[in-house]
Parts: structure tokens; sequence; C-alpha cells
């Protein structure tokens, strides 16, 4: 906080959380909280359900109580409902990140990182995969600290239209308290204006490098045909293998081997390929929270579509049938 002592605030992300009752006050994240818009998780709710109403549901009582939620998810904008004994809640994050005069917080000495980096294109762990979210779990004296600088954070000045303000302003009041979600890491990119995001977020800073080493080794070589034919590859092109026997006697492959072999000889915060400078920063999401739980989309918030069916249907016994 001392060295990174302004913040930028990037706007809201969002997801959804699930409350078992016999687990109040805690809520469970199934839903990663990383959704630009509400629609965007309650589609990704709507299929969750959906899926567990055909292949979970213990017998055909759960089953119509997870498809009469479904059934409310393809035509309204529920943001608050109960299934199977579950309550679920579309909860608005604000995303915001750390930084100070040497740019963008990094990752943190004590973010966790592997022992052996892996370089293969294996699964990451997906962004609050398992997390939960207790506004009465106990806290450090520096979480504290964070959480109370926090408190009044709001959106302020012209740029912003006047519902915005209103609806921001209002949630100081209604959702006072403050509880923070596991830290994400994105790939920024400088530009003549500060920085833009590249890629995430991403669960840990090493899942946000392998992104970028992805870009490196496939994504951008490819734009520019550079990597060789392989007709049993995906996309019919041989992603660019960096060890000790690459060749790099082609100039425009070389330069890309080298930022490769950069990248992955430690925990790197920031590499420059060609002209451009990327960085590993660290990016936070506040979630605020009132006496009956965590706050919701607000009325200014942006929609850009509209609930629709997304499955066919499906009856009380999980058979699937025929498209009306």
């Amino acid at each position: 906080m001392a060295r990174y002592g302004d913040l930028a605030v990037r706007g809201p992300r969002f997801g959804v959380l699930a409350q078992d009752p016999s687990e109040a006050p805690e809520w469970r994240v199934v839903v990663s909280v990383t959704a630009i818009t509400p629609q965007e998780a309650r589609d990704e709710l709507h299929s969750m359900l959906w899926f567990r109403a055909k292949d979970e549901a213990k017998d055909v009582a759960e089953r119509r109580s997870l498809l009469a939620a479904v059934a409310r998810l393809e035509r309204e904008r529920a943001d608050d409902l109960t299934a199977a004994g579950t309550r679920f809640r579309v909860v608005r994050a604000e995303e915001y990140a750390r930084t100070g005069p040497d740019g963008m917080e990094p990752p943190r000495p004590t973010d966790p990182e592997p022992l052996v980096p892996d370089w293969s294109p294996t699964l990451d762990p997906y962004v609050d995969d398992g997390a939960v979210v207790d506004p009465d779990a106990p806290v450090t004296p520096a979480q504290a600290a964070e959480r109370l600088s926090l408190r009044d954070l709001c959106y302020t000045g012209g740029r912003f239209p006047e519902a915005v303000l209103e609806d921001s302003l209002k949630a100081l009041d209604t959702h006072r308290d403050i509880v923070l979600l596991p830290p994400t890491f994105t790939v920024v990119e400088r530009s003549p204006n500060g920085w833009r995001p590249h890629s995430g977020p991403h669960a840990t800073a090493h899942s946000a490098r392998k992104s970028l080493d992805f870009s490196l080794t496939w994504e951008w070589p490819r734009k520019h045909g550079l990597l060789p034919a392989d007709p049993d590859g995906e996309f019919g092109v041989r992603p660019l293998i960096v060890d000790d026997d690459t060749d790099v006697s082609v100039p425009e492959l070389a330069v890309y081997v080298e930022a490769v072999r950069e990248l992955r000889s430690g925990r790197v915060i920031e590499l420059t390929f060609q002209d451009t400078t990327y960085q590993i920063a660290r990016t936070c999401r506040l979630l605020r929270w009132s006496p009956v739980g965590p706050e919701g989309p607000r009325p200014s918030d942006i929609e850009r579509q509209d609930p629709d069916r997304m499955h066919p249907p499906l009856d009380e016994n999980g058979v699937i049938l025929p498209e009306d």
C-alpha cells in the first residue's frame, strides 16, 4: 500500500455466489466473478443449473426445482433465486489495481507460485475455483486496513453518466462493508495513455505468464505465417518449440525464441518484445456487502443481451424433449 498507493478502477465484474442454509453466513463462488455484464453471469448459472438437472438431480422433486429456476432465467433477469434448497445470487464486484511511480503493482512475494514452473499447454486453475466468501471470517491487520481504505471508493468525475454516479453513491449506504475476493493476475501492455489489458484475468501469476508464452509460441508467429506446416496439428501448423535444440537460424523466429527464453528464465514480471512492454499486474476485486448479503447488479450496469433459452427442454425425468 505504501509503494502502490493509488487505485486504477477498471469497472465491474459479475459472477454468482451460492449459499446453503447449513453453511450461512458463508457463500461459495459457483460462477467466477469475471463476467463483463450481469447477463453473462446469469447465462453461466443458467447452464450450470440445466446440466445439474440433467445429470445430477437425485429425484424428481429436485429436478423440478432446478428446472423452475432454469425457466426463470430463460425469460427474466433473475439475480436472486433458490433452487434445490440452495440460494443463488448474481453479484457485482469492483475490479481495480494498485499503481505507483513504477507502474501497476506486480505479484506480491506472498502470492502463490509453483516450485517448478510448468510451461506445457495444460489447463490452469480457474479464477475463484473453490473460493468461499465469509464476511465474518477473521482477517489480518493488513487486510482489515485495506478493507477500511476501500469503504468510501466510488465513481467520481464527469466522464461517468449521472445514473452511474448516483448508483455508486447509493451503494456506500446500502452496502457499507467490504469483502475482498482472491487476487487475479492480468497481462497488461504499455500504451501511450498508460496500460491496457492484453489477457486475463488469471488465477495465478504463472497462469498469466503462460498466456503470454502462448502468444509468443503460437498466436503471434502463426498470425505472421512463421510457423511450420503440420497437417496433423491444430489449425495445420506446429507451435514454436523452445528448448536447447531450437533452430534460431531464421531471424524472424529468433526474436520469439529469445523472448520465450527470457520469459521462462524465472518469475518474470516484465518483458519487452518488439518495442512493446508487457507486465504481469496484480488485479483485485471488492464485493460490497450489507446485512442481507453481497451487492447485486446496479440499475445503471450495462446489459448487452436479453435472457433466452440456451438448452433444449427437459422433462422431470431428465429426458431431453424435442425442440418446439
